[in-house]
């Protein structure tokens, strides 16, 4: 009796082992090939905020790096390329939202100075982004 008790034990655990090498098989696939977002073309740390508020990926993002570097969507641009960009994404009927996502040490008066610049080329609505302030 012990033998024919000891056969079925094993044979349930030989089931079992193959659903969890697949498992963990899906799991390096998934951490090697998955990746939700693209990432910012150079570093940014964005200041920290009290507020929490929601963002739509439909809309415009500009990227400003610590060094003065600038980003429309992900691409790097200039200064001066960026208003014509923007004025023709908005004569083009897309949304006419902007998200800012400036490093915590770029000068506030380049921020400020970006911030007219979209203004000028007809930015109505204008997020900041920044990282909550409990992380993250």
């Amino acid at each position: 009796m012990k033998l024919v008790s000891q056969r079925r034990r094993s044979n349930e655990d030989d089931r079992i082992l193959p659903l969890i090498n697949v498992v963990f098989l899906l799991l390096i696939f998934f951490m090697l090939a998955g990746r939700l977002s693209p990432g910012d073309p150079f570093r940014i740390d964005p200041p920290v905020s009290i507020n929490a508020g929601k963002v739509e990926i439909d809309d415009l993002l500009v990227q400003v790096g610590a060094d003065g570097r600038l980003a429309l969507n992900g691409e790097e641009t200039t200064l001066l390329a960026l208003e014509p960009a923007i004025s023709a994404h908005l004569k083009a009927g897309l949304p006419a939202t902007v998200r800012l996502k400036a490093d915590g040490a770029v000068a506030a008066s380049e921020v400020i100075a970006i911030m007219e610049l979209l203004r000028e080329a007809g930015v109505d609505s204008l997020k900041l982004l920044t990282v909550p302030a409990g992380g993250g």
